[in-house]
Formats: structure tokens, C-alpha cells, sequence
């Protein structure tokens, strides 16, 4: 336990805060207290600080996937073909690279509440009272701690349902597939959201013969429907089999394999299965009803646009408040409800376009409104494209799968969206959603034509976009 030297501002209590979650919402909500002079507490069930973003979502799936993608990048560069023999690793391999990174966060994360003064406890966190928190420690003791208001920021874990044995060594969802010992030949992905997607990609990646089932019609429909077509075409292309409409109607898992029977008739077998529908808010063990909160069927809680709960000494952050579920996202949430704790007439939201970063094998990055959207409400748009294949900087480093579209207004020429699909995407993205936040008529696609880009650079396809689209108008 870290002992904060801060005196708190209010002698009834304890704190002045306190979070529950030492994820990206309670990192944010924190730092942004501490730095207001506030006593704050944060409260971590697990024995390392990040939360799941941390140990078992964001940062280890990413470095498995970017450890794949540059096992790819060497197996299919030509400079390489034909001197050696193809490489291989295992996943088991893959993941000693996650673990360096998870290490190296935790200790960074570590250094920010000691450096604050914010008190880091670590232990089980559950509601006596809306001003009461009771912790119970890894030694089984029990403490209890008090103070004005409270952030609730546990994050969330993948939806389990009960007809499903996750116990059984063949059967994982998206936190237990980190611990993965053998090398399957085969895996069956249950769910083709952003977590299915990623995890097909890196399986297939390994080599790994992938089946990725899908609920719904298409490939992350909310996607600009260009992106989520090349998405599907490069998975397939890749060899990973897409089956769309499709709901589980039972499993069978044995010592051998495990085979998974579809409501349509269908059945697949493989060497395990990686269940990754949907997510559930950490709340079941909060005892929130101590302190007359509710949570919803999927473990969420509703809060006001400040953050604040029903309780209106209590917030939360993150994804324990559902949309957008975005560890970025999650940190801007917590700051922003820091600072209205602190001034209730904050007015200070989180900006209109997040963008969405999906680390499939390309990546896939987007802000703003899709072609569908446009459509839908009748604003007169144009795009403008750019191929990867046809930069120089794409050429050099070999990644010529890929383009980003920009879509503006026909007559003020602002920006409207920008979809990006192929190496670096989520990188290459911000440029224009820099300028897509410019004010009085800074955010023109006109910009991109009157600025000089580093030559060559990925970046540059934002010129190349926009020449193709101003060529467009009439």
C-alpha cells in the first residue's frame, strides 16, 4: 500500500475519492484527481495494476498480433525466399513477447499512483454504503474505507453462458486463450466481433486452420461497408473459413477434440474452440445494492452525461457504461468525470468522432461517418482513394494490401469520414482526424493537397486520396 501524503478536503471521510479499477477509466480518473490536490484511493482486486486492458484484452492481443503480423511480413518478403527455410513459432512463443510488454506497462503504471500520491490498496471491493467501500485483502483481512464520492471503473469480462463448459482444457474465451499450452492444428472461433476477428487473424497467421462463425450477415457491420468487405476477403483469401447467420446449439468437448453443432444442422470439429461473443460489466460482486445502484442484464450501469450514476456521489467509466469500449475512450471517460467531481458545471465531453482502431492482420481504422450513413442521410458526398500498391513507401516495406478513403462534402469540401484499411491503419488515421477537428473552416480535404508530406511515407496517401477525389467533382 502506497500511503498518500494528501490531507483530504473533507474530514468526514476517508478520501475524497475513491476507484475501484486500476484500468485505463480509473488510471484517468486518478491522475486527473491527484493533480486537482484531491486525496484519492484506488482500489485493484488483481495483484498487478492495468486491468483487464493490461493483463488479459488491449495490450496482450496486441502484441501477440504484432508478433504474428512481423512472422508474415519475413515469410513473405522477398528478400528473404529461397535463403531460408519459412519460419515458425508456436503461440506459446508468441505470447513470451506479451509478457515482456505486460511487465513493462505494469511497472510504468506502478510509477504513475506513486508519483501522484494516490494510494494503490489492493484487494476485493464490494458497497457498505454509498460512501463505504469494504476490501478484503489477499491475507483475508478486512478493511473498510470512506469518502465522498466513488468511481466505479471495473471494466468488464467475456459473456459465459451457462450451456458452455469452460472448464474443459479444449474450451477458452478471450482471457483464458492466453494461457494456451499446445499448439492446435485447428480452432473453432465463436463470435466475429472485434475480439473473434483479431484472434482469427492471428491463429490463421500461425498457420493455424481457422473456422470464425458469425452471428450476424457480415464482418463488423458497423464498419464502413467497403472496409468490412475487404476484411472478409482477405480472411478468406487467407484461408479462414466465414460462416455467417450462424448460432451455436450445443458443444461437445472430449479429451480429443471438440465439435460444435450449429442451430442449422451444420457441425465442425477442431482441436479446441474459442467462445468470444459478447462482454459483461464487472459489477456481480460490487454489492451495489448497498449502495441503491442497479445494474443491467450485461452487468452495465447508467450514468448521465457527466459520468454520474443514479447515486449522485457515484460514477463510473469505461466498460462498465458499454459503448464505445474503447481503452482510449475509457481514459478520456474517467478524466472527464474527474473534472466534473470537482466542478459540476463542467461542460467538457468527449469529442463527436472517436476513432476505432481493430487489430485484424491488416488493421482497420476509421473515424467519422460511413458511406452508408451519408447515404442514409442524404448528404451530398464525394471519395477519394488511395491504394497502398501504388506508394512508394508501401513498395519498400512490402505492404501493399491495403487503401484509405476519405469521404467529404461535394460543396464545403469538409471531411466527413475516413476508413483505412492495411498496415499501420490505426497510425495512419490520425493525421486526418486531426484535421477533421479543425474549426471555422479548417477541416477541408483541400488541406491535404496544400501541405507537403514527407516523401515517401504512408502518410502521403492522403494527398494521393484527396487528388482522386477533388478530380471526382464537376
Amino acid at each position: 500500500m502506497n500511503k498518500s501524503t494528501k490531507k483530504s478536503t473533507n474530514k468526514a471521510f476517508d478520501f475524497d475519492v475513491i476507484i475501484i479499477g486500476t484500468g485505463p477509466g480509473g488510471e484517468g480518473a486518478s491522475m486527473e484527481l491527484a493533480k486537482k490536490d484531491q486525496k484519492v484511493a484506488i482500489i485493484e482486486r488483481y495483484k498487478d495494476v492495468g486491468g483487464g486492458c493490461t493483463h488479459w484484452g488491449t495490450i496482450p492481443s496486441k502484441a501477440l498480433r504484432q508478433s504474428v503480423s512481423r512472422l508474415i511480413d519475413y515469410n513473405s518478403n522477398p528478400l528473404f525466399r529461397g535463403h531460408e527455410k519459412a519460419k515458425h513459432l508456436t503461440f506459446a512463443d508468441i505470447l513470451n513477447h506479451a509478457s515482456t510488454v505486460i511487465r513493462k506497462q505494469v511497472q510504468l503504471r506502478s510509477g504513475f499512483y506513486d508519483r501522484n500520491r494516490v494510494e494503490l490498496i489492493t484487494g476485493k471491493a464490494s458497497f457498505v454504503d454509498k460512501n463505504t467501500i469494504q476490501i478484503i485483502k489477499n491475507d483475508g483481512s478486512i478493511e473498510k474505507v470512506t469518502a465522498k464520492k466513488i468511481v466505479i471503473a471495473t471494466g468488464s469480462h467475456p459473456y459465459r453462458p451457462d450451456n458452455i463448459d469452460f472448464n474443459h482444457p479444449r474450451v477458452y474465451d478471450s482471457d483464458s486463450i492466453l494461457s494456451l499450452k499446445n499448439e492446435p492444428r485447428s480452432i473453432i472461433i465463436y463470435g466475429a466481433g472485434v475480439i473473434g476477428s483479431e484472434y482469427a487473424s492471428i491463429f490463421r497467421g500461425l498457420g493455424v486452420k481457422v473456422d470464425l462463425i458469425n452471428t450476424r450477415d457480415r464482418l463488423l457491420s458497423f464498419l464502413d461497408d467497403e472496409i468490412s468487405d475487404s476484411l472478409s476477403y482477405h480472411l478468406w483469401n487467407s484461408g479462414v473459413v466465414i460462416r455467417h447467420g450462424e448460432q451455436i446449439e450445443r458443444i461437445e468437448a472430449s479429451e480429443q477434440a471438440v465439435v460444435v453443432h450449429l442451430e442449422s444442422g451444420k457441425k465442425m470439429r477442431a482441436d479446441c474452440l474459442l467462445f468470444a461473443n459478447g462482454r459483461t460489466g464487472n459489477t456481480a460482486d460490487l454489492n451495489l445494492v448497498n449502495a441503491n445502484l442497479k445494474s443491467d442484464g450485461r452487468g452495465q450501469l447508467k450514468v448521465n452525461d457527466q459520468y454520474q450514476t443514479e447515486v449522485d456521489n457515484i460514477y463510473a467509466v469505461g466498460d462498465v457504461i458499454g459503448y464505445p469500449s474503447l481503452a482510449s475512450a475509457a481514459y478520456d471517460q474517467g478524466r472527464l468525470a474527474a473534472s466534473a467531481m470537482i466542478d459540476n458545471k463542467s461542460s467538457a465531453k468527449l469529442i463527436a468522432d472517436i476513432p476505432t482502431g481493430i487489430y485484424t492482420i491488416p488493421e482497420i481504422s476509421s473515424v467519422g461517418k460511413t458511406e452508408q450513413e451519408l447515404t442514409e442521410a442524404k448528404i451530398p458526398y464525394e471519395v477519394g482513394r488511395a491504394q497502398f500498391k501504388h506508394l512508394a513507401r508501401a513498395q519498400i516495406s512490402n505492404s501493399l494490401v491495403g487503401s484509405l478513403k476519405i469521404l467529404f462534402h461535394r460543396d464545403s469540401k469538409e471531411i466527413l469520414g475516413i476508413h483505412c484499411f492495411g498496415e499501420n491503419a490505426a497510425e495512419i488515421i490520425h493525421i486526418g482526424q486531426a484535421i477533421m477537428q479543425q474549426k471555422n473552416g479548417g477541416n477541408t480535404i483541400e488541406y491535404f493537397i496544400n501541405t507537403t508530406f514527407n516523401y515517401p511515407t504512408m502518410a502521403e496517401a492522403f494527398r494521393v486520396a484527396a487528388l482522386n477525389g477533388l478530380n471526382r467533382l464537376f
